[in-house]
């Protein structure tokens, strides 16, 4: 026994030299952080962008490794954004209310492939035969036969249920899951799925079945739910140039397309959930490891002309998941999603393979330093540092703003000198009414015609040639549009064509 413990500690002794640095070893060095830097390249592409507030937050191995805030919450003012400022997450909110229907398909109230009807006997699509076999499914996924129908509530006073049972009055864009056009109503269809199958409203089960349980304090379903004088970010455009603080769009009738605020500090943690395999902290699965996979499972090819930064990227494929966009990106697989909504912007971008999630909130229209920011960080945390993402973003931007211009000049050019009305100003004044688009209001005032076209679209008519004038939005960031007034054979007013639609005249009688 004695002999052996004398071996024993000799053995030791001599192990013990191997492990003691010697004279001549090379001095070992600190492995560099991925996100080294990040900090002030991120400050850079915020003011290079020009935008008012910016927040972002990573995550890698079920760690938040970056949580801050850039800017201001409105120009003009001091407050500052920090992790918790909330924004609007825009469309970003699409993968939640797909996560919900996960949850209601464990808890066997429907399943994917359900009928829409069987939940919703009222809802209808122009063709029958589409009516009966458009799914749970097809709601998530923008194949369910629409174009895009936006006009029924962008800027519109009409509610969830007016909206959805104008579905029935919209022509089919293509054959049912033939094609994808993204489509924001089917997923406000999907929240009243929600409702129907769980006997909740969509903001409750939302709040009590991932906010909750995530422990997402900071936030809201809705705009109408963030508690007054809660740290905000202001929306903000560009008018003539200056960048400007705008009204924010209620997105409330279609909700669960993209109605919730949040704040990085709160989007870290639905990215960990997500990172995690839908397991919330502390260990409580919240969707089964069936369901979840089926969220991010590729369900339909989408189009990869979504976004202009993908002719950058190159993926060799783009589907779509249950509120998911997926490429490829330098061999790695991609999960990701924009939210847009007016003077507000997110991005989430997960690399599910490596736990890697990135997450953006911004407070300027459009400002994709938020594509530039989410490749940067995939590309630090894969030992590359060969692109500049943002040079390359702010470029191509330029050049898409570039054309948007020659376009407008291509229109100032097709404009008819030297014309005018046909009729007397106080013939085009009247009400002109569609089923599925609804009414747009002319009067005569001051001696020249104003419009009126749902709750924000109100302005003044410049004569542009003939019987065409140009609308001028009061609000000035939504632009302009072109109204055509349409003269009959009897010399009267008989309708207005305006943004695609046509708008028959009903009050008062043209004379």
């Amino acid at each position: 026994m004695t002999g052996m413990r004398r071996t024993s500690h000799a053995l030791l002794a001599a192990s013990l030299v191997w492990l003691l640095p010697a004279p001549w070893a090379p001095p070992v060095r600190a492995q560099a952080s991925p996100l080294a830097g990040f900090d002030a390249h991120t400050a850079k592409a915020a003011a290079d962008w020009h935008v008012p507030g910016f927040a972002i937050a990573v995550v890698k191995d079920g760690r938040v490794v970056v949580a801050k805030g850039y800017g201001v919450r409105e120009l003009g003012k001091p407050d500052p954004v920090d992790e918790h400022t909330l924004f609007a997450i825009g469309s970003t909110t699409k993968a939640m209310t797909a996560a919900m229907l996960g949850m209601l398909v464990d808890e066997g109230k429907l399943t994917w492939d359900d009928p829409v009807i069987k939940h919703l006997p009222a809802f209808q699509l122009k063709d029958p035969t589409a009516t009966r076999e458009l799914t749970v499914r097809d709601l998530l996924t923008h194949r369910g036969g629409l174009g895009n129908a936006d006009f029924l509530w962008y800027g519109q006073d009409n509610t969830t249920e007016q909206i959805l049972s104008r579905v029935r009055l919209l022509e089919p864009a293509y054959s049912i899951r033939s094609r994808f056009i993204y489509q924001n109503i089917m997923y406000a269809a999907a929240g009243r799925v929600i409702e129907a199958a769980s006997g909740r409203s969509w903001a409750e089960y939302i709040r009590t079945r991932i906010f909750e349980p995530l422990g997402m304090r900071d936030t809201a379903p809705t705009l109408a739910m963030v508690p007054k004088g809660a740290n905000v970010a202001s929306p903000h455009d560009r008018v003539g140039g200056t960048i400007t603080v705008i009204e924010n769009m209620p997105v409330d009738s279609v909700a669960p397309a993209g109605a919730v605020w949040s704040s990085v500090h709160d989007m870290a943690k639905w990215m960990q959930f997500l990172l995690d395999g839908g397991v919330a902290p502390g260990g409580k699965r919240l969707l089964s490891e069936r369901a979840f996979a089926e969220l991010f499972k590729p369900q339909t090819i989408a189009p990869d002309n979504q976004y202009p930064a993908t002719r950058i990227v190159k993926p060799h494929w783009m589907t779509y998941g249950f509120g998911w966009f997926q490429e490829d990106y330098r061999g790695r697989a991609v999960d990701f999603h924009t939210g847009s909504i007016d003077g507000m912007i997110a991005i989430i971008g997960l690399i599910r393979d490596e736990r890697l999630g990135v997450y953006a909130l911004g407070n300027l229209d459009h400002a994709e330093l938020r594509h530039a920011l989410m490749y940067t960080v995939f590309d630090r945390y894969a030992g590359r540092s060969d692109r500049d993402w943002n040079a390359e973003l702010l470029t191509l931007y330029a050049e898409e703003a570039k054309r948007a211009d020659e376009a407008q000049k291509r229109l100032e050019s097709q404009r008819v000198a030297g014309t005018a009305p046909s009729l007397p100003l106080d013939r085009y004044a009247g009400t002109y009414s569609d089923p599925l688009r609804g009414d747009v209001e002319v009067t005569l005032e001051g001696g020249g015609l104003r419009i009126r076209y749902g709750r924000v679209f109100t302005g003044p008519l410049e004569h542009w040639h003939y019987n065409t004038f140009r609308a001028g939005w009061t609000q000035e960031w939504r632009g302009t549009a072109l109204v055509n007034f349409v003269i009959g054979p009897s010399g009267r007013v008989e309708a207005v064509e305006m943004s695609g639609g046509r708008f028959p005249k009903t009050v008062p009688p043209s004379r």
